[in-house]
């Protein structure tokens, strides 16, 4: 069972997030993706940017953990929902935008790639991604998860492989400059 699955520690990630949301990023998705959009974001958690997305986009919520999925739709029960691994991404749907916020900063270098490379594929002519990553050098664990840090020339590398990059911007979420988002589109 995943740190997520587990209900108890779901439920301390929900606590330490508590506060945080990614209102920020959503306001600059804003700039690059009109209203009504289809919109999939990855790794909803307990669903904060999901229903800040709602408000302007039509939105699925995805999410490897089922705790997570079964714990929005009790409260949502007509939300758009997918269990997707953040990898391998296995839907044949299409999306004019996929969002993550501090989700794929859980994945290797190689599951990285793999989750870009197929992102593209579920991506309608002209669309776009947002994802945030923590900032810095190397991984660590914490309670069983771990973080991979990512550099600016990084995120720009990786993306360019598959994407257009529009930008690549540090930003401030618990400290100045500890974040980093890239919007790229296809």
């Amino acid at each position: 069972m995943g740190f997520y699955d587990d209900e108890e520690t779901a439920k301390q990630y929900i606590s330490m997030a508590d506060g945080y949301d990614g209102q920020n990023l959503i306001d600059v998705l804003r700039e690059h993706l009109p209203d009504g959009s289809a919109v999939l974001e990855l790794g909803m958690g307990p669903g904060v940017d999901l229903d800040i997305l709602s408000e302007h986009y039509k939105v699925t919520g995805s999410d490897n953990s089922q705790y997570f999925l079964d714990r929005y739709q009790k409260t949502h029960p007509t939300a758009d929902l997918l269990n997707l691994d953040a990898v391998t991404l296995q839907t044949e749907r299409k999306f004019d935008c996929i969002y993550s916020n501090k989700v794929l900063h859980h994945l290797l270098a190689e599951d990285l790639i793999t989750s870009v490379q197929r992102q593209k594929a579920l991506l309608s002519d002209g669309g776009l991604v947002l994802h945030s990553f923590w900032r810095g050098d190397g991984a660590e664990e914490h309670h069983g998860l771990r973080f991979v840090y990512q550099t600016e020339a990084a995120v720009r590398d990786l993306f360019d492989q598959v994407f257009n990059v529009l930008d690549v911007v540090v930003y401030g979420e618990m400290e100045d400059g500890d974040s980093i988002y890239v919007v790229a589109s296809v």
